[in-house]
This record gives C-alpha cells, sequence and structure tokens, in this order.
C-alpha cells in the first residue's frame, strides 16, 4: 500500500525558501519513483521535481530549475529558494509503480491530497 502524505507547505514571502516533505506513512518508498506535482488555479498540473527509485537519476522542471532540489530517503523532500509569486499552487506528492520517472501525471498512480503554498510579493 501506497499512500503519500505531504506536509511544509504555507504563506512566504518573495525571496523565501521552503522545505515540502512527503511520507508513505512511515515506510520508504522503496521502488517506486516518486515525483512533486503543483496546480495552480486555473492551470494545469505541472511537474516540479522527480526522482527514479534508486535515487541516482532526477527530474527538474524548467520553471524551478536552479531553485529547487529534491532528495529522497524515508521522506521525499523539495527544497525551494527564491519563492516567487509565480510559485503558489497547491503541491502534490506522486509515486509511480515504475522504477523511472516521468513528466506524465498519467504514470503516478498514488497521489497525496496536496499541500498549499502561497507566495506573497
Amino acid at each position: 500500500q501506497v499512500q503519500p502524505v505531504e506536509s511544509g507547505g504555507g504563506l512566504v514571502r518573495a525571496g523565501d525558501s521552503l522545505k515540502l516533505s512527503c511520507t508513505n506513512s512511515g515506510r520508504t518508498f522503496g521502488y517506486y519513483a516518486v515525483a512533486w506535482f503543483r496546480q495552480a488555479p486555473g492551470k494545469e498540473r505541472e511537474i516540479v521535481a522527480a526522482v527514479s527509485a534508486n535515487g541516482t537519476s532526477t527530474y527538474y522542471g524548467d520553471s524551478v530549475k536552479g531553485r529547487c532540489t529534491v532528495s529522497r530517503g524515508t521522506i521525499f523532500s523539495l527544497q525551494m529558494n527564491s519563492l516567487q509569486p509565480k510559485d503558489t499552487a497547491v503541491y502534490y506528492c506522486a509515486a509511480s509503480p515504475w522504477t523511472m520517472w516521468s513528466r506524465e501525471a498519467k504514470m503516478y498512480y498514488y497521489w497525496g491530497q496536496g499541500t498549499q503554498v502561497t507566495v506573497s510579493s
């Protein structure tokens, strides 16, 4: 059973940093690739970052490249720096039954409820 649970969202100011965490009910995500997606009001869900099951391959979306870092272990985390108002969205943690990450949301079968990140200017 895989059940992602996100935490760490909140209201921050432009230029601040924030770290989001995702757990699998106290277990690791094992052989699953994991990813962070986000969805802003009126926009489609987009991938933020992803990491393969063995942690050796990562992907970052163009909108966050250079400002974010993912890591996985018991906790799958997303460190976001230099946040901007355009980063305001609900952030979702997702797990894929495949070991390699994908940029497509449909490849992730397990989703958390999401955590709101709001960046004020």
